[in-house]
């Protein structure tokens, strides 16, 4: 079955990453397996957007006790103590269902956060909508902060 012209973008892929899936299948995907590289390598699945910021962070050094990879990352704050920190992005849930993809990804957070045997102080979200003004943005605000 062939792919039709443009399809991978209705999955949020770029032109470059479609071309990088036929490299590395050897082949074009077939339909199902394009929308599993769109839902893998999606901001909330891969963080592509916000893994080269992500790189800034130091990941290993004396006082980083957890780095990437499961549940949450804790860094030795001294006096033995830990931080324990946790991004989670929910763009896409959010945007289906704003008060449930929010709850849904505070959630998430709060349980890696306890899987790591701490205990969350705060909850620290950045918010973008767009203007307030736009009716759809301003749905999506209220109900966002209400699953928060």
């Amino acid at each position: 079955m062939t792919i039709a012209p443009g399809a991978w973008r209705e999955v949020a892929l770029s032109d470059q990453e479609y071309t990088q899936i036929c490299e590395l299948l050897g082949r074009e995907p077939r339909p199902v397996e394009l929308g599993m590289f769109g839902a893998m390598w999606s901001e909330h699945c891969g963080y592509k957007h916000s893994r080269p910021l992500l790189k800034g962070f130091p990941t290993e050094a004396p006082w980083v006790l957890q780095g990437p990879g499961e549940n949450a990352g804790a860094i030795d704050v001294g006096d033995g103590l830990a931080v324990v920190f946790k991004v989670e992005s929910h763009n896409h849930p959010s945007a289906v269902e704003p008060y449930e993809g929010a709850a849904t990804g505070v959630g998430g957070i709060v349980r890696d956060i306890f899987t790591m045997g701490a205990r969350p102080i705060a909850i620290l979200d950045a918010l973008r909508f767009g203007p307030l003004d736009n009716a759809r943005n301003r749905y999506l605000f209220d109900n966002v902060v209400g699953g928060i």
